[in-house]
């Protein structure tokens, strides 16, 4: 079964038309940055030794759901500590048109490693939860997720992932350290991710949907709880699913796995192949940590899971740079980690994208187990000073300018030296972007239909081009 998305033919040729370019280079002053334009002219054939990309509006794939990051309660501690105007810079550079145009929120249901301390919603031992409370999140993250949410108006979408059930409900009786959800509590556990919409929800935040565990495969030293695909399955089939059903919310999507691309086809093949667990699943949710020890992304793995199951959806939930280091806010190749996987995951039929904490402060935290990180922007709390990393521009080079609902297009490259994708937005305007993580300026050919320009993307650089289609 094809993914393909039936389109009506479009004009053939764009000649005469402009190109705008943006670009944002290493060891320049480019960040985002309009280039000079470039104008279509009738294509020849490529030649052999030319690199090329070859871009078919006709040929259309997944609907693009957005782009963001995660408002944990780190983003929000640091938020808070930021004087008024710097906060609105914070989210404007985020949320608005001026910036990159964020419209996906994540955040944990109750607490995870990203925060002062382990807590749930919840007094311990209450498997009623009559006890239920978010009263901690009113303190400062829903304040932050209301002026985000303000900034991004009709295309939010809000989810939010577990890391640990309380500690009574699991085999360890710890929040931290793995452990299980024990079966006693299958339907307390479900209850508590209705607890949470319901409270968000009153809190005038609408939930697009749950992820049912943040890394059900990693035992961690911060919360954490391990399914196997079989238990996550039934989790899902016999209780989540069900329970949202019965509380009027089949209206919500549910995600499941949350973790790397390395074992992700197993927990699709367990979860997918099972008719009742899979009517209750949007898609499948993926982070990219499974080169932490060195090794390749499994980009493939995506490609399969899209093929074998074309009905269900692929969601980057988490991905940041590890190891923080304050001398190295400026290291590029953390920015081409992120260029080089959402390029990938999104030729591989991924339709969302989500950073991990949109801010975190000069320790690259706060975190309670010291697993400190990078963020796209990072807060200096000692000066009221904001941090513009690499990553948040080479983010913004598909943020800012692809628009949610707009549908992935066919897109290829004649030499590896240069990695692209592109997307055609609802108004008919056509993105494409570039990245060269090579030493080198390369000069390349844009190929749509019968149209091409010639165009040269410096060394370690991300480029976007936008055009119009002749019809949207």
């Amino acid at each position: 079964m094809s993914n393909e998305k039936p389109t009506e033919s479009i004009a053939r040729s764009f000649n005469g038309q402009n190109v705008e370019v943006y670009t944002t280079a290493k060891d320049t002053e480019k960040r985002l940055s309009p280039d000079s334009k470039a104008t279509f002219k009738e294509a020849l054939q490529p030649l052999e030794n030319e690199v090329a990309i070859f871009v078919h509006p006709e040929k259309q794939f997944q609907e693009f759901l957005g782009i963001g990051g995660a408002i944990t309660d780190a983003a929000a501690e640091v938020f808070s500590t930021l004087s008024k105007d710097k906060q609105e810079e914070l989210l404007r550079a985020y949320y608005s048109e001026e910036g990159i145009n964020y419209n996906i929120i994540r955040t944990s249901i109750h607490s995870s490693d990203f925060g002062l301390g382990s807590y749930t919603y919840i007094e311990e031992g209450d498997k009623e939860l009559k006890t239920f409370s978010i009263e901690k999140d009113k303190q400062k993250r829903i304040p932050m997720i209301k002026r985000a949410q303000a900034l991004i108006n009709d295309d939010l979408v809000f989810y939010a992932s577990p890391w640990s059930p309380p500690a009574f409900m699991k085999s360890n009786n710890n929040m931290l350290q793995g452990g299980k959800l024990l079966p006693e509590y299958y339907q307390a556990w479900a209850n508590y991710y209705i607890k949470f919409i319901e409270a968000y929800e009153s809190e005038n935040i609408p939930v697009w949907g749950v992820t049912i565990q943040n890394e059900p495969m990693a035992v961690q030293r911060w919360e954490s709880c391990i399914y196997t695909a079989e238990e996550e399955r039934d989790f899902l089939k016999n209780y989540l699913g069900p329970t949202f059903e019965k509380a009027g919310m089949g209206d919500k999507n549910i995600v499941v796995w949350d973790h790397n691309r390395d074992l992700i086809s197993h927990r699709a093949n367990t979860i997918f192949e099972d008719p009742e667990a899979m009517k209750y699943a949007w898609g499948i949710g993926f982070h990219w940590y499974e080169t932490w020890s060195g090794g390749e992304p499994k980009y493939d793995n995506l490609k399969n899971i899209k093929e074998s199951f074309p009905t269900k959806n692929l969601l980057f939930t988490e991905g940041c740079q590890e190891g923080f280091d304050p001398t190295q806010y400026q290291r590029w190749s953390n920015a081409e980690r992120y260029g080089n996987s959402m390029i990938n995951d999104f030729n591989n039929g991924t339709v969302g994208w989500t950073d991990w904490n949109i801010l975190l402060d000069e320790n690259g935290g706060p975190n309670h187990v010291q697993n400190f990180c990078f963020a796209p922007i990072h807060a200096n709390t000692k000066t009221n000073e904001l941090i513009y990393t690499p990553s948040y521009f080479y983010i913004g080079h598909f943020s800012k300018f692809i628009k949610k609902g707009a549908h992935r297009v066919s897109t290829t490259t004649s030499r590896s030296t240069i990695e692209s994708t592109s997307f055609k937005n609802p108004d008919g305007q056509l993105v494409t972007v570039v990245m060269n993580k090579t030493d080198d300026s390369i000069t390349y050919k844009l190929l749509v239909d019968r149209s091409e320009i010639s165009y040269t993307i410096p060394p370690h650089a991300m480029q976007t081009l936008i055009y119009q289609s002749h019809n949207p």
